[in-house]
């Protein structure tokens, strides 16, 4: 039997530029492994978190605070995986790392 769990968790951006486009993307991509029901909120806004376009709507920049919701069986490891990607800075995105 699998146990659901529901949990909350707030992070900060760390990337100089935000959720903008591409790490909006790694996150809905991170998100989609997942079983969970997860959402990231900004304020009163609340949007599914494998959804880019919903995410870039956040206009989450550099210091914002997103609180993460995140219900289901993998809610533990979900929200971890998560929280660290977000609070990192998406080192793949250094100069001198072109892997596009």
């Amino acid at each position: 039997m699998s146990i659901t769990s529901n949990e909350t968790r707030r992070v900060t951006v760390n990337n100089p530029h935000g959720l903008h486009l591409r790490p909006a993307g790694m996150v809905a991509k991170l998100c989609r492994k997942f079983e969970s029901q997860i959402e990231i909120s900004k304020g009163n806004l609340r949007v599914d978190a494998r959804d880019v376009l919903a995410i870039v709507t956040l206009f989450a920049e550099k210091g914002s605070e997103l609180e993460l919701h995140v219900s289901g069986t993998d809610a533990i490891t979900a929200i971890s995986e998560l929280a660290e990607l977000i609070s990192s800075e998406f080192s793949d995105e250094l100069p001198g790392n072109d892997q596009l």
